[in-house]
């Protein structure tokens, strides 16, 4: 019979996998260990991150919308690098 999970231990049991990424030289060797410190199958734990990686994708609309957004913060750190020039400039001439 297969076991239930509450969604704090899955939530937990994801955030474990992605901080011990490091410690192993695989990514199936990482699902393997971690599932294996927390009793649990490793296909579970794949799926329970496959979910997590979905829940916290961003949908096209968004993505296009931090695009832009990117684009113009970077557009208005120009701008305010101009200002503060010009700035520094004009009160040296002063």
């Amino acid at each position: 019979m297969a076991r239930r999970y509450d969604a704090e231990f899955r939530e937990r049991a994801v955030r474990l996998l992605a901080g011990s990424r490091g410690n192993y030289t695989s990514e199936t060797k990482a699902l393997q260990g971690v599932a294996k410190s927390l009793g649990i199958a490793a296909e579970s734990l794949r799926r329970w991150q496959e979910r997590s990686d979905a829940a916290n994708a961003l949908d096209p609309g968004e993505s296009e919308e931090l695009k832009k957004l990117r684009r113009e913060n970077a557009e208005l750190r120009r701008a305010n690098e101009i200002l503060s020039s010009a700035s520094a400039f004009f009160a040296a001439r002063l």
